[in-house]
């Protein structure tokens, strides 16, 4: 006994040491609140001077949001403190609501200040950014009057059509550097009015435009590398091309290999003279897809080579097996409704769905068809063997449900009952491994299913 009440004291000095413990964090926890509350009102009149009431909108709100939970806060911390005897319970409860409220206090400015921050960095930097722009600026208008050379010399090499992605870019280039220093000029007005969301829009439009001027300009230098690169690949394609064409008249031919070789051949036959000017990478772009055809259709054909295709017989007759197979399951299935459960009928629908499929992929009714293309013969093959199959397979899963559902002779009144039938009835037996269903299937197909009936 004295054990159990030493083990109850210490418990309850535990509890009343984490109590302790809660108050203190409670109280710590108020007070950063409170302070952070104060240095980010303070923060939202910088972020106000420096980028408008616009982009600090969500910042204010978030501040009127914690300023009204952290009255709640307050409020339960002077309930602590009234004249009103509080249970252990009551102050638990109390103080780990002022934590809850503190710590959500605490992140929710966390975020919308952080926010701000870049924002608020860049407006600090606003005078330089502007220096930067207008730098930037005079150094990409040194390089337009190169690049409008550039297109002019390479207008003597390629077509109208090749440079159409590039042959803009020097005025276009021009016009954004123009832009880009009269959003400088605005920004540094706006600001020195006092308008500084107004010129931090103005500074960002600015530096957006000349960094897009510098991409045009790289680009038409960036065009005449890999328009050489293009005309150097476009040679050695066409090499490979033609050692291609060579190699594939010796390869077994197929209907595809010979309208791959034909398109590829057109693709050579439609480059342009020398001394035309071209487009080297609508060329190349042309002869690599006819060339990537031919090694597509000769690996097709090598594939097929070494995988003989049925013949059409052998097609014909795995059709005709599965419509067999399918006819049986049908009318033994047909034959005992109420005894057939769901995998037989499941087996069965599966079959007739991979038979409709097979039509279909042969283009219309299968017996029918004087001919079966050799594409299609390898498919039509594999989904009648599989059709035949699982009509198989619904056979005998309706013999199973057949056996469990038929009386077995004990049922029947005696040893005797049900003997005696002659040969004409099965054997003599009716209970047994389903041999008489089999039997009148392979012999007459549906005189055990008549027999099966009579006792239904």
């Amino acid at each position: 006994m004295a054990g159990f009440w030493g083990r109850r004291k210490r418990e309850q000095e535990e509890l009343t040491a984490q109590d302790a413990d809660l108050a203190r964090r409670a109280q710590q926890a108020l007070v950063a609140a409170d302070e952070r509350i104060r240095l980010t009102s303070d923060e939202l009149v910088f972020a106000d001077a420096e980028l408008g009431a616009g982009p600090t909108a969500d910042l204010r709100d978030a501040l009127e949001a914690v300023r009204t939970h952290m009255q709640e806060a307050f409020h339960l911390h002077q309930l602590n403190h009234d004249e009103i005897p509080d249970t252990p319970e009551e102050l638990r409860t109390r103080n780990a609501r002022i934590v809850q409220l503190c710590e959500w206090a605490e992140d929710l400015l966390d975020d919308r200040t952080e926010s701000l921050a870049a924002a608020i960095e860049r407006a600090r930097r606003a005078p330089e950014i502007i220096a930067k722009v207008r730098a930037d600026a005079a150094r990409l208008r040194l390089r337009v009057p190169d690049a409008r050379a550039t297109v002019d010399r390479l207008s003597a090499r390629y077509s109208a059509h090749a440079l159409s992605q590039i042959e803009a870019n020097p005025a276009e280039a021009d016009q954004l550097l123009s832009f880009g220093e009269h959003g400088a000029g605005v920004a540094e007005r706006r600001r020195e009015a006092g308008q500084r969301e107004q010129a931090n829009m103005a500074l960002e439009a600015a530096t957006e435009s000349v960094r897009r001027a510098e991409t045009l300009l790289d680009a038409v230098e960036t065009f005449e590398v890999e328009a050489l690169r293009a005309e150097s690949t476009l040679a050695a394609i066409v090499e490979d091309s033609r050692n291609d064409i060579a190699v594939a008249l010796k390869e077994p031919h197929s209907p595809a290999v010979s309208a791959a070789i034909g398109e590829l051949q057109a693709a050579l036959a439609a480059l342009p003279a020398a001394g035309v000017n071209t487009d080297p990478f609508e060329q190349l772009s042309r002869l690599r897809e006819a060339n990537s055809g031919l090694d597509e259709a000769i690996a097709k054909a090598r594939e097929r080579a070494a995988r003989p295709i049925p013949p059409v017989e052998h097609v014909r007759h795995a059709i005709d097996d599965a419509d067999r197979q399918l006819a049986v399951s049908r009318d033994v299935i047909a034959g005992h409704r109420g005894w057939i459960g769901a995998d037989a009928r499941t087996r069965l629908a599966e079959a007739e769905r991979v038979r409709g499929d097979l039509d279909r992929h042969l283009g219309g009714s299968a017996a029918a068809a004087t001919a079966i293309d050799e594409d299609l013969r390898e498919q039509a093959f594999a989904m009648a063997r599989r059709a035949a199959f699982l009509a198989s397979e619904a056979l005998q899963l309706a013999q199973r449900d057949i056996d469990a559902a038929r009386p077995q002779p004990e049922q029947w009144g005696g040893p005797g009952y049900g003997q005696g039938y002659g040969p004409g009835w099965g054997g003599g037996r009716r209970g047994g491994g389903g041999g008489d269903i089999m039997g009148g299937i392979l012999g007459g197909l549906v005189i055990g299913s008549l027999l099966d009936g009579m006792f239904d």
